[in-house]
């Protein structure tokens, strides 16, 4: 799931007020901190119904206990393959890039990253889209930026959340997954302002539609410095891309062994 700091929100829509509200442990002072945060945020630029979507927030219990136990990461590189069902999606990745080898190519053409990454983390992240989440976007993220763990690292996301509420790109009931990840590969709000495109040319990003969102994949991994034709395994150019993608080292060791054996 790709990262998105504070600091690029502030310099795409001002700096945030520098009295934030206040962080919490429990979900004791989260309603009154929906008020205060929807004063950062409207100073932040956001409008009336990104504010109302953040006013009807619920304190995402699910979210908050899946944020503190991931222990999945803790896995050798062994377990987590076969716990992630690695070979599955190997399988199922090279029949997709059959079925589709022109559009995969046109994504390489493009951008520079291989179908095989991309079918990598496409199918580790939703299993090719099959399960994209069931947690409420705007919900789970405001309970994160409420978190006092998580907070300097979410509120850049959530105000970029309202402000895809604000344009109409998610609505305020919009599903992802736990930690508020939108559509096939699971991008944070942040990263769909900052690297969501329209790849199937209907004027609007829609990461729940399966060609923007890998079109945005691709794109995210060139901004962030994929150099086309290089290796991209541990100690080859671009497996630092891979590490902007997600940070936990037995993910980005996965989606590299996993990529290599899908364009074997």
């Amino acid at each position: 799931m790709p990262r998105f700091a504070l600091s690029a929100v502030a310099l795409l829509w001002g700096a945030l007020p520098a009295v934030a509200a206040p962080c919490g442990d429990t979900a004791a002072g989260f309603e009154a901190w929906k008020p205060l945060m929807a004063q950062e945020a409207a100073a932040a630029g956001i409008g009336p119904r990104g504010i109302e979507a953040l006013m009807d927030a619920r304190y995402a219990e699910a979210t908050i206990a899946a944020d503190r136990n991931q222990s999945g990461f803790r896995f050798s590189l062994d377990r987590f393959m076969a716990v992630r069902g690695a070979d599955t999606i190997v399988a199922q990745a090279r029949r997709r890039k059959a079925r589709n080898a022109d559009a995969y190519a046109s994504l390489e053409r493009r951008f520079g990253v291989p179908a095989g990454v991309i079918l990598a983390i496409h199918g580790m992240e939703t299993a090719f889209g099959t399960y994209m989440g069931e947690s409420n976007v705007v919900s789970a993220v405001a309970t994160l930026a409420y978190d006092c763990r998580r907070s300097d690292f979410f509120t850049g996301h959530l105000v970029a959340a309202l402000r895809l509420v604000d344009e109409g790109t998610i609505t305020p009931a919009t599903l992802g997954a736990k930690h508020g990840e939108i559509g096939h590969t699971q991008f944070l709000p942040g990263n769909v302002l900052r690297y969501g495109i329209d790849g199937d040319g209907d004027g609007r990003v829609d990461l729940s539609g399966q060609t923007d969102a890998l079109a945005s994949t691709a794109n995210f991994l060139a901004q962030k410095g994929w150099r086309p034709g290089l290796g991209y395994q541990p100690g080859e150019p671009n497996f630092a891309v891979l590490q902007e993608w997600n940070a936990a080292h037995v993910y980005q060791q996965a989606i590299a062994l996993m990529a290599a054996r899908i364009d074997g």
